[in-house]
């Protein structure tokens, strides 16, 4: 039977081309997994606190092995003791067992403590101390001389306010901040349809609306249903991968895949090509889909599908008020609480259509359909054409400037479309059709493998970091290069000191920048105060920044740091900033600070 002759509606056809569509999509994003867990760029151990648990992560050689006898092993965990805080037995994850029931590691294994209160009110520590022992072994059978390492941890205050909150509100512990924080996730996700990383592929979505805004209302909710669809399942995905990284010892943050050349690569050609259908170079159709393309012109649930998958895939790299703070939760916890999250952040995103679904006499505001929408169609394709620009300005950074090879692959790729939209039409001989096809395949194909090479991006080393201590950002003259170091030393000067976490590929970022922190009078506000502009650069992948995310309870950028002078605690302002926050914090520094 062909695929392509089922009933539109089918449910497992509808689930098989949404999992198809946006499983290669998202699993792009996890495509250097496997290099983050090499042995080489892992220390020996190391440890984190992950919500109310210690993990202790033990990175063990390659052809070497950790061997757990039943009465007796090297393998141990012991926490430095602090009032008020509990640490539970050691947990050992299972292993692989020999023919005398001992238990052997290899590669990444994690041991766990769990975290508890005996007394709320204690002053807890900003880190602890921790001894992991161990011995390795070769696969040869001898066995390496025991060895221990010390260590800190930093234990973050978010701990004590976690079980805190569940005592004041007389829940069981986690409840409440469970609930509160899946309300901001949902909060968070309905604020992203406003944010300027979202609003350009919104403008597809507007076509459909305008198309069946005037049908029967079985057609507008099951269009509504669709883009939904696409939304909550992309996100479903996009959480478990993050889970999955988490699991595998991965630091992650939100907008991670936006680190990865292929992904935004992958990305900036669907919105290249789906432009071009817009502007009517070729019509968006698949082989023999008859029936497919019926549906289309009745309610467009097809693209409404598609929509919501590029709308998750463009919110990504933004963090919308609210969903910050959701998000550098959702990232200190189980697995299963990862997905949950992001489901909720997938609905929030979709329930203004939702919503239209339900209640069609919302889109009865829209005008009826007319020749207009040629005007409005192309107008939306220039906006698609933006979002091209946009994306091509974060390749040039991931890439160090070199974007010469991604134009010759677009305008190769221009070409196989105008090639479908002039040979592969209904009304062309089938033999045409099936060699247009073919020749468009194999010129974006091969102008993929000859154009798309990039080279292996610079990781950031410790050695790195302390010999450009000093550094300034070299395409903003006025800030510096963030660094732990420098920033301890501005402090100890008594400076106050603003940093502004940001990406390349982060829309919300370049709007403040644009239109607060880089204009004229606020710079000047600033050289006034004397105040030390630092700025990390989170476009590329940096442990040492995802370090200081994590610090403020972020799961991704923007984030503004405002320290300032003889007070410990910095002021960490909201993801969307305005002048008058800024200009309200640099009235409480002292006019009397000396400038010299």
């Amino acid at each position: 039977m062909n695929i392509w002759s089922y009933p539109k509606y089918n449910p497992w056809f509808v689930i098989l081309c949404v999992l198809v569509v946006t499983f290669f999509t998202e699993l792009i994003c996890a495509y250097d997994l496997p290099s983050g867990l090499d042995a080489s760029s892992l220390p020996r151990v190391s440890g984190r606190i992950e919500s109310n648990e210690l993990w202790i992560i033990y990175n063990i050689p390659p052809r070497q092995h950790q061997v757990i006898l039943e009465d007796f092993h090297f393998m141990t965990v012991d926490a430095e003791s602090v009032p008020g805080i509990v640490f539970g037995e050691t947990r050992y994850p299972p292993g692989e067992r020999d023919d005398e029931g001992n238990t052997i590691y290899h590669g990444i294994v994690i041991l766990k403590k769990d975290i508890s209160f005996s007394d709320t009110s204690a002053s807890l520590p900003d880190s602890i101390l921790i001894e992991a022992g161990y011995q390795f072994c070769t696969e040869a059978g001898a066995c390496l001389a025991p060895e221990s390492i010390q260590f800190k941890i930093v234990f973050k205050d978010a701990l004590k306010n976690f079980n805190q909150a569940a005592e004041k509100n007389g829940l069981p512990i986690s409840a409440s901040v469970i609930f509160f924080n899946l309300f901001l996730a949902f909060l968070g996700g309905l604020i992203l349809n406003v944010m300027p990383c979202v609003l350009p592929v919104l403008s597809i979505k507007l076509i459909g609306i305008v198309k069946s805004a005037h049908d029967n209302r079985e057609e507008i909710f099951q269009g509504a249903m669709a883009y939904t669809g696409g939304v909550v399942l992309s996100f479903l995905i996009l959480g478990a991968v993050v889970a999955g990284m988490k699991i595998a010892g991965q630091s992650v943050g939100w907008g991670f895949q936006f680190q990865n050349i292929r992904f935004v690569v992958l990305l900036l050609t669907l919105v290249w090509v789906f432009g071009l259908s817009l502007f009517d170079v070729f019509i968006i159709q698949l082989p023999g889909s008859h029936a497919v393309t019926r549906a289309s012109r009745k309610g467009g649930h097809w693209g409404s599908f598609v929509t919501g998958i590029f709308a998750v895939l463009l919110a990504t790299p933004c963090t919308a008020p609210l969903l910050g703070a959701a998000l550098g939760w959702t990232f200190t916890q189980t697995p299963w609480m990862i997905i949950l999250s992001f489901l909720f952040i997938g609905f929030g995103l979709a329930s203004p259509f939702i919503l239209i679904g339900l209640f069609p006499v919302f889109s009865k505001v829209i005008p009826r359909p007319g020749p207009w929408m040629n005007t409005f169609k192309v107008v939306m394709a220039f906006l698609l054409m933006a979002t091209v620009v946009y994306l091509l300005r974060v390749v040039y950074f991931l890439v160090d400037g070199k974007v010469i090879q991604i134009l010759w692959f677009l305008l190769f790729t221009a070409f196989a479309c105008w090639i479908l939209g002039m040979y592969a039409v209904p009304y062309r001989p089938r033999k045409i059709r099936l060699g247009a096809i073919i020749v468009a395949l194999i010129i974006a194909v091969t102008a993929g493998i000859y154009f798309l090479r990039f080279e292996k991006p610079p990781v950031f080393t410790k050695t790195q970091v302390k010999e450009s201590r000093i550094v300034r950002d070299p395409h903003h003259p006025n800030w510096y290069v963030f660094q732990p170091a420098l920033l301890e030393e501005f402090r100890a000067e008594k400076k106050p000191v603003f940093i502004d976490f940001a990406a390349e590929w982060c829309l919300t970022c370049k709007t403040n920048e644009a239109a607060v922190l880089f204009t004229q009078d606020i710079q000047k506000a600033f050289s006034e105060k004397d105040v030390q502009l630092l700025r990390g650069d989170y476009t590329r992948k940096n442990p040492m920044l995802q370090e200081w995310l994590e610090k403020f309870d972020r799961a991704g950028v923007p984030l503004y740091v405002f320290y300032l002078p003889n007070q410990p605690d910095p002021v960490v302002l909201p993801e969307v900033i305005t002048k008058d926050m800024i200009l309200q914090q640099l009235k409480k520094i002292n006019r009397d600070i000396d400038h010299s």
